[in-house]
């Protein structure tokens, strides 16, 4: 591996302040309820309405100041979120098995009751991230869905945010955001029943909620500052792949990017447009920062090596511009979200193409996928058996309980011995 430019990603953190700062909040507002949800969201965000959750009519008022335009791009994109959704559920089997004679054992999946997603707001109006987690709970068979957006200082809401939210399904919409919104969600308040999931991104006091409300209830995942990985040989465009790193660079001062080359000369060439287009982007102040201070670039030796290095990141995005997409797609491992061919982007999946864009990111790609279907899904197990098969195996059961010494348990097991072998 070569090292073209070198630069610092920066991983989700939990740092002693924030961890500190966040216990507080969630503690106060655990003990005070909605009169401490009432009090940081003035101080924080200005906003301290009669009522946090929208009526109906304030739902109509905000659909009626989209454009018609707007409206019919976003049922565009959540007819394509919908649809995978429904496919993906359609894998979902139950399943019965006769595991011996008379042993009948079998799993269910069963939708839990309540979610809670926050649909971030803070530097842009992601109002395409209420479809993400909001549409797979609903197909998934969630009963009360709980959506939360930020306001927006001096506007009270985004019309966009709201429409989405409303389209994607949610039972009920409250503006309302950080800290506050997670505790109203988590533990429930007034007429707000505890969600029994949290889903969706937000910054980091965002992040640390969730992190310390799990338990309480349960998350779909921790996110930190979003990332893209690209592999490109020497056939790429360098200046699709420039613009694509660009793409996650403006999301935040902290985003991470990486460019995996297949030769030095490619590497060059990127590295040229990149700085070119960076010249002319609106959105340069902040997309500048991010690749300064965490923008990456390496050349690997051949395919396996690149392989190699995109999964020790374990990227959020990885965006394979290689000739042979087949070899790399049958081998890598760890990554969020695939995204195959330059004829396709990372932006397709954030806003439109179907899948989720609420994905692992800080490596966690090695362990877990992103948001889907399944994730509001329990997958739990029975076991049904005959008296006959009850004797043989509880016989076992018996003998290995007493080599462990935990006579209660074999007790269980002989009465039904007892029992049932008389019925024989």
């Amino acid at each position: 591996m070569q090292i073209i430019k070198d630069g610092g990603h920066r991983l989700f953190e939990e740092d002693e302040e924030t961890t500190r700062y966040v216990a507080e909040l969630l503690r106060d507002l655990r003990t005070r309820g909605i009169d401490a949800v009432r009090e940081y969201s003035g101080k924080f965000d200005d906003w301290t309405p009669l009522d946090f959750e929208l009526s109906p009519s304030e739902i109509d008022e905000a659909i009626g100041r989209c454009g018609d335009q707007l409206i019919a791009d976003t049922t565009f994109c959540q007819g394509n979120v919908r649809a995978f959704a429904e496919a993906q559920l359609t894998t979902m089997l139950p399943l019965e098995t006769e595991i011996r004679p008379g042993v009948v054992l079998g799993h269910k999946h069963i939708p839990v009751r309540c979610v809670g997603s926050y649909i971030p707001g803070g530097r842009y109006p992601m109002f395409g991230s209420a479809q993400m987690s909001i549409i797979p709970a609903k197909v998934a068979g969630v009963d009360t869905v709980i959506g939360c957006t930020p306001p927006v200082r001096g506007e009270g809401y985004f019309p966009a945010t709201i429409n989405a939210m409303h389209q994607a399904g949610a039972d009920r919409i409250f503006v309302l955001g950080g800290v506050q919104a997670l505790a109203l969600m988590a533990y429930g308040m007034g007429v707000v029943p505890p969600a029994d999931l949290l889903c969706g991104a937000g910054n980091r006091f965002v992040a640390e909620a969730k992190r310390q409300l799990f338990g309480q209830c349960g998350l779909d995942l921790l996110a930190g500052p979003t990332e893209v990985a690209i592999i490109a040989d020497d056939g790429a465009d360098p200046a699709l792949v420039a613009c694509d790193l660009l793409g996650q660079a403006e999301h935040d001062p902290n985003s991470g990017q990486i460019l995996i080359c297949l030769s030095e000369s490619f590497a060059r060439r990127a590295l040229v447009e990149l700085e070119q287009q960076l010249a002319v982007l609106p959105t340069r102040e902040i997309a500048g920062v991010s690749w300064r201070d965490n923008g990456r670039v390496v050349v690997a030796e051949d395919p396996d090596e690149a392989i190699a290095l995109s999964d020790d990141w374990a990227p959020e995005h990885l965006e394979i511009h290689v000739d042979d997409v087949d070899y790399y797609h049958e081998r890598l491992r760890n990554y969020g979200s695939l995204f195959i061919g330059e004829e396709t982007t990372v932006a397709y999946g954030d806003k439109a193409i179907g899948t989720n864009h609420i994905l692992p990111t800080s490596r966690s790609a090695r362990y877990t996928g992103g948001v889907w279907v399944g994730k509001f899904l329990k997958t739990v197990t029975y076991q049904k058996m005959t008296p006959a098969a009850s004797v043989e195996v509880g016989q076992v059961t018996a003998r290995q309980c007493e080599m462990e010494r935990m006579l209660a348990h074999a007790i269980t097991a002989n009465v039904r011995i007892a029992r049932y072998s008389t019925e024989e």
